[in-house]
């Protein structure tokens, strides 16, 4: 079966998720109280994602996704923002317009 063609949102969401530019990243305060050693896992974790399926991606944007590292729960999510960073994006695919921001956290910071 031929690999799915990534629309080029989701191209620029994995992009900004594996490399940690192109955007901004932001982690939430329980995400920031972690010790150094769980914390890094986490990001690895966020960085090596790729269990993305229908159910989890409708709409085929890379841009959310709950996972687990030692059997605790995280999750991922991108926002993309127009300019002023005021309201959303109205072409997410155009880098030029668009600011994306990678949160990253625990489940129950959701």
């Amino acid at each position: 079966m031929p690999a799915a063609v990534l629309s080029k949102t989701a191209v620029l969401n994995d992009d900004l998720r594996t490399t940690f530019t192109g955007g901004k990243v932001v982690m939430t305060t329980a995400m920031l109280a972690l010790d150094h050693v769980k914390r890094s896992k986490v990001l690895e974790a966020v960085r090596t994602f790729t269990a993305f399926t229908q159910d989890n991606d409708p709409h085929g944007e890379h841009n959310c996704a709950f996972f687990e590292v030692d059997g605790e729960s995280y999750f991922f999510k991108i926002d993309c923002y127009d300019p002023t960073m005021q309201c959303g994006s109205e072409n997410p695919e155009d880098p030029a317009r668009t600011i994306r921001v990678l949160t990253i956290g625990t489940a129950a910071d959701y």
